[in-house]
């Protein structure tokens, strides 16, 4: 099992009464910042323990790393407006809220400075074009960034909370098991048969598979999260090892940072104990903006990330070696692949059909399609 990210794995729960906070002035954040201070407070985010201060942006910015030298590649921001917080200071302390999932949170404020978009943007994302989607949340920020710790209080049950393990959680159950090396795989889609292939070529050489759904907002068209994860416990149901495989679920923003967030991704599952993790082609890509394999190539600058990425670079169902295939192993024309398009399934299921099994697997098909409205309208 790896080792947490920075060497300790923060925790930033504390119950405290109600009274000890009540003269607080409050600030409420939304839901994708609400999130953050949850994923700090429970150590997803080891080793933050708050929101990054100025000399932590700056390192993270030009260097891919904590000023500690820790690797760290996207920036964990808290921004807000001149006039929503020109009654608080320096040294002062503030209460976070969000009334979506109940976050109830204390901030102490060491640090309130400014930043420049357009340097942030290009160094995260590789491009100042507002057309992509990081960008543009990256201009729509506020003005003023807060750095400094947080300290959760209190939080609501939500759906798929029986789903939501922490990292403290997943390294119990891995020790349990007997785990020493685990692979981790995201997913933001209910499997086919690429995705069942690239998962168990993994879990050949470790001892057991973390499936890590990221779980939260969509946009339109998208799988709703209750499909995803209903797919995937008939395919672990049916088709999986029952003590090799294991599903919890993540709660993050996607940022689209192609390269950068690959290496973001890497971090959080290693603090869930994971010692490998899968990186596709185009990892967390958008559009044309960053090479199909520049995700693989990122990892060669962090010799010290402390986890190994697994790459897959394309992988097909071969018709003449009637099997899956990836373009290490087949010697095939590219007339006798059949490829995995994500387009092609979500058609047919819109339509009611059910794919072919060299696609996705029937018993998957027919879990998704039970679902009256699969898809996020």
């Amino acid at each position: 099992m790896s080792k947490p990210h920075g060497g300790k794995l923060i925790n930033r729960l504390v119950k405290k009464e109600s009274s000890d906070v009540a003269e607080l002035p409050k600030l409420e954040i939304n839901t994708d910042l609400s999130e953050d201070v949850l994923n700090i407070s429970k150590g997803v985010f080891s080793p933050l323990e708050g929101f990054l201060y100025d000399n932590d942006l700056e390192s993270v910015v030009k260097e891919k790393r904590l000023a500690d030298d820790t690797p760290w590649t996207i920036p964990i921001l808290l921004d807000f407006d001149k006039q929503d917080i020109k009654d608080l200071k320096e040294g002062d302390a503030v209460l976070l809220t969000n009334k979506e999932n109940g976050v109830l949170a204390q901030l102490d404020i060491d640090e309130i400075y400014t930043y420049d978009k357009k340097t942030l943007a290009q160094a995260i994302y590789h491009t100042k074009d507002t057309d992509h989607p990081g960008v543009a949340n990256v201009y729509n920020m506020k003005q003023l960034l807060i750095g400094g710790k947080i300290t959760l209080l209190d939080c609501k049950i939500r759906q798929f909370d029986n789903y939501n393990l922490s990292p403290r959680e997943t390294r119990f159950l891995f020790k349990e098991k007997g785990w020493r090396e685990i692979v981790a795989f995201q997913t933001r889609n209910p499997p086919h048969i690429g995705h069942e292939y690239v998962q168990k070529t993994a879990l050949t050489f470790v001892d057991g598979v973390l499936i890590n759904p990221i779980i939260g907002r969509k946009k339109v068209g998208d799988f709703k999260d209750e499909v995803i994860l209903s797919s995937y416990e008939t395919l672990m149901k049916h088709y999986y090892l029952k003590e090799r495989a294991v599903m919890s679920i993540l709660r993050t923003s996607m940022k689209y940072a192609g390269p950068r967030e690959a290496i973001h991704h890497a971090i959080m599952r290693k603090n869930f104990g994971c010692t490998h993790f899968i990186v596709g082609r185009d990892h967390a890509g958008v559009g044309n903006y960053y090479g199909p394999y520049d995700a693989h190539d990122i990892f060669s600058e962090f010799p010290d990330l402390g986890i190994i990425p697994v790459f897959f670079r394309s992988f097909s169902r071969c018709t003449k070696c009637d099997s899956v295939v990836n373009d290490k192993i087949c010697p095939h024309d590219q007339k006798y692949h059949i490829n995995f398009s994500g387009k092609k399934i979500r058609e047919l299921l819109t339509n009611g059909e059910i794919p072919s099994e060299d696609m996705m697997r029937k018993e998957v098909a027919e879990t998704i399609l039970r679902f009256d409205k699969p898809f996020v309208e």
